[in-house]
C-alpha cells in the first residue's frame, strides 16, 4: 500500500468513528464539567491504532509516519474531538518510540497503545517556547532516590493524565524522566484553556521520578518528538480551519436578508473566498511539509506549517464570526468552537509569529552549516536525462552551471519586460541546447521536466536573474495545441515557436470587453476557405514584437455570448492589420492595440470546433493564471527585497525582518500551491477553477514584495531609473508597475474571487 493509499484510510475511518458521535456537543458537556476527556472514548482511539503509528513494528506499533498522522489529526480538528489525541495520542508516543528499547521505556509504550494509561509531555518552561534545551528543572540523587526541583507549564492532559514524560538537566545532561500524578512534592495547578480543554502547571519541590534516558539522545528524541507532535497539531488546525470554511459557506447560502441569501452579497462572498485563500494555501503547505519531510530540517518544516496553518485557522474562524453576525457569538453555535480551538491550538507550543522566527533561524543556520554549490562546470547540456531520477541538487546545479556559461552577466536582473530583441540571442541559445521549453513533454521537443524540477528550474532562473523573453508561444499556444490543436497544427506551429521563428502574442481583451471576454466583439465571417476578420484588440503584450497572435473572434451573433465565440491563430503579417504601441505609467511600450481591418485567415487556424472557442479560452486562461500564478516574480522581487538590505544594513532592523520573514514564507507556500497545479498540467489533466486563488495569491505577494522593496529603499523609491550609489545598486520601483499589472491581466483579482465564488464555493448569484 502506498502512502497516499495509506493515508487516506486513516482519514475515512477517522471520518466515519468521529462522525457517528456529536463531538462539538460533547465539548460543551466536557466543559461544563470541568475540562478533561473520557477513558471509554480514548480507549477507542487506541484500538482503532491511532496511537500505534509512529510506533515500530517490533514494539507492537504499525511503523508509519506523519502522513498518516496528519491526515487523522485533520479530521480531529473538522469535528472537535474533546479528547487530547495530539497531546497524549502523538506526542509521548513519537517521544518514546525514539528512545533505546528495553525495560520500563517498553512496558510504558505498551501501555500507552493500549489505552492502559494516558500520558503527556511535559516540557515547556516559559510561554513561546519553541526549543526543548531551555531546561532550568533539574534531576539529582536523593537518599537513593531520583528527585525532581523545577516547573513545567502549559502541560496537557493535566489532571487526567496517569503520568508525564518530564524533561530534566541531570547532572549537566538532559534527561526523560517519568513523574505520576500522586507522587510526593508535587503540586498541581489545574488550568482552563479557552476551548474548554484542561491544561496544567507542574511544581516539583524534590518529587520522585523515574528516569528514562539521559544524554544528548535524549534531547535529540524529545525535540523530534515536538516537531513531530507540532506538524500534527497543524493538520488539526488546517481541519478547523477547512470546516469553519465549509460551514460558513452553508450559512451564506442560507441565510436571507432583504429578500435573499446573504451569500449573494458581493462583500460577503469576497471575504469568504479570501478564507477559503489561506485555506488552500496551508493545505499546499502541509502537503507539500509531508513530502519533504524526510529531505529538509524537521524544525524549520514544523515551524513553516505551524506558522501558516495557525494563520488560516485564526483568520477563518474570526473572518466566520463576523460573517456569522451575532448568532457566531453565541454557544450554543458551533461556530465558536471552532474559533475557541484555533486559538488554543495557535497559541500553543509558540504562535504564528513565533514559528516565523525560529523558521527563519532555522533557515539561516542551514544556509550557514550548508552552503549553496557553486556552479559546476559540465561539458554539454543535455535534454534528454532521467530528470525524475536526478537528484534536485544535481539539476540545481547543472541549471546554474547552464546561466553562468551561456546568460550574459550584463543581462542579469533587468527591471522591465525585455523585448524580442533585446532577449533574441538567449532565446535561440536555449532553443540550441534544447533547453527552452522546459515543461513541454519530449514527445513535441520539451525537457519533460517533473513538477519538482520544473520549481527549481524556476526558482534558480529568478536566482540568477534571467530575463523574460516574449514566451507566449510557449507557455500559452503550445499547450493549448498539444490538447486542443489538429495533428497538422502542432506540426506546423510547434516546431517555429522552438526556432524563435514565431513570436505570439494574445488577442483576448477589447475596448468594454477586458475580464468580461464572453463580450468580445471582433467578428469572424466565413468566406470560403477563409475567415473574414475585422474588430479591435488591445492590451497586447509584446504587440510590437509580435509575428501572430492567438484569439477570440465572434462567429455567432445569434447565440448567447459565450456560445457564439472561436478560436483563431492570425499571421499578424497578413494585409490588413495595424499595431499601435500604448505607453504605460512607468514610461514603456510593452503593450498596444491591434486593430483588424477585412483580415484574410485560412480557416485552417481554427482550433477546435467552430464556436466552441469559450472552451478553449477558458483551458487558456487556466494555463495563463498558472503562468500569472507561478512564483518566479515573487521570487525575484524577494531576491531584490534581500539584495536591497545587506546594501543598506536592514537586517539590523527588526520591525524589517519581521516583515521579511512574512512574505519569505508567503513565498514558499505560493510554491507549494503552485507545485500542484503544475503537476496537474504535466498530466494534461484540465486545470481546475481554484487556479483563481494561485493567481490572486501569487499576485498579491508579488505586490507585498515590491511595496516592502519601496518602503526599504526610502528616498530612491521616488528615482525613475536604476539607482547607483554607495547606498544602493537598483531599479526600485519597476517590480511595483508591474505587480500592479499582473494584478489586472489574465482577469482582475475581483474578477478572480467572482470566479471562485460561483465556481468553488457555490454561493448565490
Amino acid at each position: 500500500m502506498n502512502i497516499e493509499d495509506s493515508s487516506q484510510l486513516f482519514r475515512d475511518s477517522a471520518c466515519t468513528f468521529l462522525q457517528s458521535t456529536d463531538q462539538r456537543q460533547r465539548v460543551r458537556e466536557l466543559e461544563l464539567q470541568g475540562g478533561g476527556f473520557e477513558r471509554a472514548q480514548w480507549s477507542q482511539l487506541c484500538e482503532l491504532g491511532w496511537l500505534s503509528i509512529l510506533v515500530a513494528e517490533q514494539d507492537q506499533g504499525l511503523g508509519l509516519g506523519m502522513t498518516e498522522v496528519a491526515a487523522i489529526a485533520e479530521e480531529v480538528g473538522a469535528e472537535l474531538l474533546p479528547e487530547p489525541y495530539v497531546d497524549a495520542g502523538v506526542h509521548p508516543l513519537a517521544l518514546l518510540a525514539q528512545l533505546p528499547q528495553g525495560g520500563f521505556r517498553d512496558e510504558l509504550l505498551s501501555q500507552l497503545q493500549q489505552g492502559l494509561k494516558v500520558a503527556g509531555v511535559a516540557w515547556q518552561e516559559a510561554a513561546g517556547q519553541t526549543e526543548a534545551d531551555l531546561c532550568m528543572t533539574s534531576a539529582k540523587w536523593q537518599d537513593g532516590h531520583l528527585t525532581l526541583d523545577g516547573h513545567k507549564r502549559f502541560v496537557r492532559p493535566g489532571r487526567s493524565a496517569d503520568g508525564w514524560i518530564v524533561s530534566a538537566s541531570f547532572d549537566n545532561e538532559p534527561a526523560l524522566v517519568w513523574v505520576e500524578p500522586q507522587a510526593a512534592h508535587l503540586h498541581l495547578t489545574l488550568e482552563a484553556g479557552v476551548d474548554g480543554s484542561e491544561m496544567a502547571s507542574l511544581q516539583f519541590d524534590g518529587t520522585p521520578a523515574r528516569l528514562l534516558m539521559r544524554g544528548a539522545s535524549a534531547l535529540q528524541a524529545l525535540q523530534r518528538a515536538n516537531d513531530m507532535a507540532c506538524i500534527a497539531q497543524s493538520a488539526e488546525l488546517l481541519g478547523i480551519a477547512r470546516r469553519t470554511l465549509s460551514l460558513t459557506r452553508e450559512y451564506l447560502t442560507t441565510r436571507e436578508q432583504f429578500g435573499k441569501p446573504i451569500g449573494s452579497f458581493q462583500a460577503l462572498q469576497h471575504r469568504l473566498v479570501d478564507g477559503m485563500i489561506h485555506v488552500e494555501l496551508a493545505s499546499a503547505c502541509l502537503r507539500d511539509g509531508l513530502r519533504q519531510l524526510n529531505e529538509h530540517n524537521g524544525s524549520a518544516t514544523a515551524s513553516r506549517l505551524k506558522a501558516r496553518c495557525a494563520r488560516a485557522a485564526t483568520e477563518m474562524t474570526r473572518m466566520a464570526i463576523q460573517l456569522h453576525g451575532a448568532i457566531g457569538t453565541a454557544n450554543e453555535y458551533d461556530i465558536g468552537l471552532y474559533f475557541k480551538r484555533a486559538m488554543t491550538l495557535a497559541s500553543r507550543w509558540g504562535n504564528a509569529a513565533t514559528h516565523r522566527r525560529r523558521w527563519h533561524q532555522t533557515r539561516q543556520t542551514l544556509t550557514t552549516a550548508n552552503p549553496a554549490d557553486e556552479p559546476q562546470t559540465w561539458d554539454s547540456f543535455p535534454n534528454d536525462l532521467d530528470w525524475d531520477q536526478m537528484p534536485e541538487r544535481e539539476f540545481r546545479q547543472r541549471v546554474r552551471a547552464l546561466f553562468a556559461r551561456y546568460y550574459p552577466n550584463e543581462r542579469r536582473y533587468r527591471p522591465y519586460r525585455q523585448t524580442w530583441a533585446e532577449s533574441r540571442d538567449w532565446y535561440m541559445t536555449l532553443s540550441r541546447l534544447g533547453w527552452l521549453a522546459p515543461a513541454w513533454p519530449k514527445q513535441y521537443g520539451g525537457m519533460g521536466l517533473p513538477a519538482d524540477k520544473l520549481i527549481a528550474y524556476i526558482e534558480e532562473t529568478e536566482a540568477w536573474g534571467v530575463a523574460r523573453p516574449p514566451d507566449q508561444g510557449l507557455v500559452m499556444v503550445g499547450p493549448i495545441l498539444m490538447r486542443f490543436g489538429t495533428e497538422a497544427q502542432r506540426q506546423r506551429f510547434l516546431p517555429p515557436i522552438l526556432a524563435g521563428e514565431h513570436v505570439w502574442t494574445q488577442g483576448y481583451s477589447e475596448p468594454n470587453a477586458g475580464s468580461d471576454l464572453a463580450a468580445v466583439r471582433t467578428e469572424a465571417v466565413i468566406d470560403g476557405d477563409h475567415f473574414i476578420v475585422n474588430g479591435q484588440k488591445i492590451w497586447t503584450t509584446w504587440g510590437a514584437d509580435g509575428t501572430h497572435m492567438f484569439m477570440l473572434v465572434r462567429t455567432d451573433k445569434t447565440v448567447k455570448k459565450q456560445a457564439g465565440i472561436s478560436f483563431l491563430l492570425v499571421d499578424l503579417k497578413s494585409p490588413g492589420i495595424t499595431v499601435r504601441p500604448i505607453r504605460n505609467i512607468a514610461g514603456e511600450e510593452d503593450f498596444c492595440e491591434v486593430f483588424f481591418d477585412q483580415v484574410r485567415v485560412p480557416r485552417d487556424n481554427l482550433v477546435g470546433e467552430m464556436n466552441q472557442g469559450w472552451t478553449i479560452a477558458k483551458a487558456l486562461l487556466g494555463f495563463e493564471r498558472l503562468f500569472t500564478g507561478s512564483p518566479k516574480h515573487s521570487q525575484h522581487t524577494l531576491h531584490q527585497v534581500e539584495t536591497l538590505a545587506r546594501q543598506r544594513g536592514l537586517f539590523e532592523d527588526p520591525v524589517f525582518v519581521e516583515r521579511l520573514i512574512e512574505l519569505q514564507l508567503d513565498t514558499a507556500d505560493l510554491t507549494a500551491a503552485y507545485t500542484g497545479f503544475a503537476e496537474l498540467a504535466k498530466r494534461g489533466e484540465p486545470i481546475p477553477p481554484t487556479i483563481s486563488a494561485l493567481k490572486i495569491w501569487s499576485t498579491e505577494a508579488y505586490e507585498r514584495l515590491a511595496l516592502l522593496l519601496i518602503d526599504s529603499a526610502q528616498d530612491y523609491a521616488a528615482l525613475r531609473d536604476h539607482s547607483t550609489t554607495d547606498e544602493i545598486d537598483m531599479h526600485v520601483n519597476a517590480p511595483l508597475f508591474n505587480a500592479m499589472n499582473a494584478k489586472i491581466f489574465a482577469g482582475s483579482n475581483e474578477i478572480q474571487r467572482n470566479i471562485l465564488a460561483k465556481a468553488v464555493l457555490d454561493l448565490p448569484g
